[in-house]
C-alpha cells in the first residue's frame, strides 16, 4: 500500500482535488485539519503503483495549470513590468492567456515550449510522490518547479515584447493617417500590383512608377519593416494619390492588412479585372 498526503490551504485547489481523486481507481482519501494545513491523506491499495503514481501527479499538475499559473504570471508581470499601466498590463496578461491556450501562432522557437508546460511540471511530480509520503503544495510549485517557473518568466517576456510592437505599430498607422489627412494629394489614381510580397506601382496611365527614385525622401518609414516594401509605402506616402487601386496576383498578407489601415476608404482591392488577369498570366497564377 502506497500512502501520500497533499497538504495546501486552498479551498478550490481542495474541492478540485477531491473531486478528479475519485477518477482514480483502487484509492481512499480523506481531508483532515491538522494544524496550519489541510490534509487530503491518500491511500492506494492497488497492484499497479507506477499507473497510481502518474495519475495522481496527472492530477496534482493540472491543479498547478488551472489554479496557480494565472497567480504566477500575474505575479511576474506586476513584479517585473511594474512600469505598465493597469491597462497594459491587462492586455499582456490578456495575451499571456492566449499562449496557455495555444492560440498565438508564431514562428518564435520559444512559442512551442509555452504549450508544453505540463512536460515540465508532470514529471517533478512523478519523482517527488514515489521517494515521498507527502507534499506542502506551495513549496512544492514554488520551490521545485524552476524550469517552468522560467518558462513563465519567458512567456511573460514574450508577451510584453509582442505588447510593445503592436503598440508601436498601432502608433505607427495613427501617424501616417493624420499626415495623409494634413497633406495635399499629388496623384489622382495609383495602381500597386502585388504578388510574391514584391510590388509595382502604375499611374494612371498605367506606365510605371519607379519605387526608387522616392528612396532618398524616405523619411515616412520606421523601425516596423516590410523588407521592399518599405520603400512602395515611402513613394505611396509622397505621392498621397487620392485612389489606390491594389491588385491582389495571389494571397494578401501583412503589407496590404496595413496599407488598408493607413489609407482607408483610398484603397480599394481587386483581383479579377484586365491588370490583375495580365500579371496572372506574366507570373504563371491562377485565379482562385
Amino acid at each position: 500500500m502506497k500512502s501520500f498526503c497533499i497538504k495546501t490551504n486552498h479551498s478550490p485547489i481542495i474541492d478540485y482535488l477531491l473531486k478528479s481523486l475519485d477518477t482514480i481507481p483502487d484509492i481512499v482519501f480523506v481531508k483532515r485539519k491538522f494544524k496550519i494545513y489541510d490534509n487530503i491523506i491518500i491511500h492506494y491499495m492497488g497492484k499497479d503503483m507506477p499507473s497510481f503514481v502518474t495519475a495522481l501527479s496527472q492530477i496534482l499538475t493540472d491543479s498547478v495549470i488551472l489554479f496557480y499559473e494565472p497567480r504566477l504570471l500575474h505575479h511576474l508581470l506586476y513584479f517585473n513590468y511594474f512600469y505598465f499601466d493597469a491597462c497594459e498590463k491587462d492586455s499582456i496578461e490578456e495575451f499571456c492567456f492566449d499562449l496557455e491556450d495555444g492560440l498565438i501562432e508564431s514562428e518564435n522557437p520559444e512559442v512551442p515550449l509555452f504549450y508544453d508546460r505540463e512536460k515540465q511540471v508532470l514529471p517533478s511530480f512523478i519523482e517527488y510522490i514515489q521517494e515521498h509520503k507527502s507534499m506542502i503544495l506551495d513549496g512544492f510549485v514554488y520551490f521545485r518547479l524552476a524550469d517552468y517557473m522560467t518558462t513563465l518568466e519567458k512567456m511573460v517576456e514574450y508577451a510584453v515584447n509582442q505588447y510593445v510592437v503592436e503598440k508601436e505599430y498601432t502608433e505607427f498607422i495613427d501617424l501616417l493617417k493624420i499626415y495623409i489627412e494634413s497633406n495635399t494629394c499629388k496623384q489622382d489614381l495609383v495602381h500597386l500590383i502585388y504578388t510574391n510580397g514584391e510590388s509595382i506601382l502604375l499611374d494612371k496611365h498605367k506606365s510605371i512608377i519607379s519605387i526608387t527614385e522616392h528612396t532618398v525622401e524616405a523619411k515616412y518609414l520606421s523601425d516596423i519593416s516590410f523588407s521592399s516594401n518599405d520603400y512602395t509605402l515611402n513613394t505611396l506616402l509622397t505621392l498621397l494619390p487620392k485612389k489606390i487601386e491594389v491588385h491582389v496576383i495571389g494571397e494578401t498578407d501583412d503589407f496590404i492588412h496595413t496599407l488598408e489601415l493607413i489609407f482607408g476608404s483610398r484603397i480599394s482591392l481587386c483581383k479579377d479585372c484586365h491588370i490583375c488577369r495580365t500579371y496572372r498570366i506574366l507570373n504563371n497564377v491562377s485565379h482562385k
